[in-house]
């Protein structure tokens, strides 16, 4: 048997196993480390503690900070085809009279571009990038208006506010640039939060949260939504199986999509 780690050792290979698989369930770690699952949980808790990681049930994942917006055509860039197969798929959620809300976002743009042109419903969104590109969908949509937002390609302030307090949506698509289970949904920028915060309040249905599976462990710097007010997560097939485990814990429904190639 090799000579017993040090905690210094431990916590050390610790974040050397997350930096590689960013998800460590605790018995994976015992083994790794040759020691107890009590020390473990010490080792996860001194580390917790320090902003390192962050606790789940059976494990930990990695704390990975969001500090500041990225240009909307640098987000673009991110893993495009898992966002297109997400929006693909949230957009077949959406139903005859419903009135939807879909903030700003490149995986939300997605969902926008999914939506059936034949659609008999209402959007309200504030993202003009979307409404750039749709052109006429064929479904009647609105933009709430307010201050433009240059870094996102979206609306905020105090007029759009007052704007979304004149609707109640049955439904809302909401893109997050981090979700965890301790902080929840969170976005980078106050005028961003304050937006997806009302439409929240302001939905009297499902509140959905698209994002790709980069997003999970992610904190950014806003909360919009702690984990037990989102309803449906949906994501690609690059998710954890221990994050969807996490999540249905919660109760929530996670729908996952496929960036696979249909054989040929």
């Amino acid at each position: 048997m090799s000579k017993p780690l040090i905690p210094a050792q431990r916590r050390e290979r610790i974040q050397e196993y997350l930096a590689i698989h960013q998800i460590a369930r605790s018995v994976d770690l015992c083994e790794v480390l040759e020691t107890s699952e009590a020390t473990v949980r010490r080792d996860l808790e001194w580390l917790e503690k320090r902003g390192i990681l962050e606790r789940t049930h059976g494990g930990a994942i990695l704390s990975q900070r969001m500090a500041f917006e990225q240009e909307y055509q640098q987000r673009v860039q991110h893993h495009p085809e898992e966002k297109k197969s997400i929006g693909e798929l949230a957009a077949s959620f959406i139903e005859a009279g419903d009135i939807v809300f879909v903030n700003s976002g490149t995986t939300a743009t997605q969902v926008l571009q999914h939506i059936r042109s034949d659609s008999r419903i209402t959007v309200y969104t504030n993202n003009v990038n979307a409404a750039l590109e749709l052109g006429d969908p064929g479904f009647c949509y609105y933009l709430i208006g307010g201050e433009f937002q240059s870094r996102s390609n979206s609306l905020a302030g105090r007029f759009a506010m007052e704007n979304l307090n004149q609707v109640y949506a049955n439904k809302a698509f909401l893109g997050v640039d981090g979700i965890s289970a301790k902080h929840g949904c969170t976005v980078p920028t106050d005028p961003e939060a304050e937006i997806v915060r009302r439409m929240i309040e302001r939905t009297k249905g499902q509140v959905i949260i698209v994002a790709d599976h980069s997003k999970w462990g992610v904190v950014s710097n806003f909360q919009v939504a702690s984990i037990d007010e989102i309803d449906k997560f949906i994501s690609d097939d690059g998710l954890a199986s221990s994050a969807i485990e996490m999540l249905e814990a919660h109760g929530i429904s996670c729908l996952i999509s496929s960036t696979m190639s249909d054989p040929t």
